[in-house]
């Protein structure tokens, strides 16, 4: 992982090799999260063996194929990059073998592994799923954003929670602020009302010039940090509230892989933004920015 050092909450993509980004618990001195983004040529294969971790392919851009002990699956109608289609995904178990073959001539893929003692069925995630399970339009006027679900609270898993995020140009996004970096229950209902969760942003912008921002800050500002991101770049959620705005004239996608306390996206909004909820007129027009009718690649 290669930090920045203006902004250590980032880590910068590498320009040579094949695995682009790589982040262990280690490096980012977490208990949880890891995570990879890699490409790979046609017919070029990736061998891997879970070990103690749940893992989760995310298809960014091609297809590929899969063998292992547990199952053989295919993308057949994948997407050409991030912008153009629904996504797919293949979760692993723990302690599963498994080679991963490109079926295209270039695929760009991501994954993040946690480490976990239970044990789930493998599931292969097409376009098909992640519109069954309910695409959602969220925000508003510029704060209108297109939210993918590829492993939403509920999925079988253990701990890994992984959805994918699409912010017009010019947009806000995950705002009003929120957090979840302190496990909280209702006293009387019993209900989540907070996890405890790391999570990890991976940008795709759709021009190489393209940059967003985010902002990371906790309530007693002991962090408080603007990074300015780009393509492939990843930033690391710690703690405290994060909001992004994407660059005027860029369209900015980002993968959320979340894990902690709980398998659930609860969460503290910013008491000083709450007021804009209900604020909004309309869903910005160029939302959905992508459909599962785009999928021909």
């Amino acid at each position: 992982m290669k930090r920045d050092t203006k902004c250590p909450l980032i880590a910068r993509a590498t320009t040579s090799g094949s695995v682009y980004q790589s982040i262990t618990c280690a490096e980012a001195g977490w208990e949880f999260l890891n995570f990879e983004a890699r490409t790979l040529i046609k017919d070029e294969r990736w061998s891997h063996i879970t070990g103690n971790y749940e893992l989760l392919i995310v298809l960014l851009g091609g297809n590929f194929s899969v063998q292992s002990e547990l199952g053989s699956w295919q993308t057949k109608n994948g997407r050409k990059d991030v912008f153009s289609g629904l996504p797919h995904g293949l979760y692993l178990p723990p302690n599963t073998s498994f080679i991963l073959t490109a079926e295209s001539q270039a695929l760009d893929i991501a994954c993040s592994w946690v480490l976990s003692d239970e044990s789930f069925p493998p599931s292969f995630i097409t376009p098909d799923d992640v519109e069954k399970m309910g695409i959602e339009y969220r925000g508003g006027d510029n704060a209108s954003r297109q939210i993918n679900r590829l492993l939403p609270p509920g999925s079988a898993c253990h701990k890994l929670v992984c959805v994918e995020v699409y912010t017009p140009s010019g947009n806000w996004s995950s705002f009003p602020a929120h957090k979840h970096d302190s496990r909280k229950v209702d006293p009387i209902s019993g209900q989540l009302l907070e996890a405890e969760l790391e999570e990890i942003y991976f940008y795709k912008i759709d021009k190489p010039q393209g940059f967003a921002l985010q902002k990371v800050y906790t309530d007693d500002r002991s962090l408080d940090e603007i990074a300015e991101v780009n393509n492939n770049d990843v930033v690391l959620i710690p703690k405290g509230y994060h909001p992004v705005i994407a660059g005027h004239g860029y369209n900015v996608y980002y993968l959320n892989f979340l894990a902690g306390s709980d398998q659930s996206l609860a969460s503290s909004d910013d008491p000083g933004h709450q007021w804009i909820y209900g604020t909004w007129k309309e869903m910005d027009p160029r939302i959905p920015m992508v459909t599962r009718e785009m999928n021909t690649f």
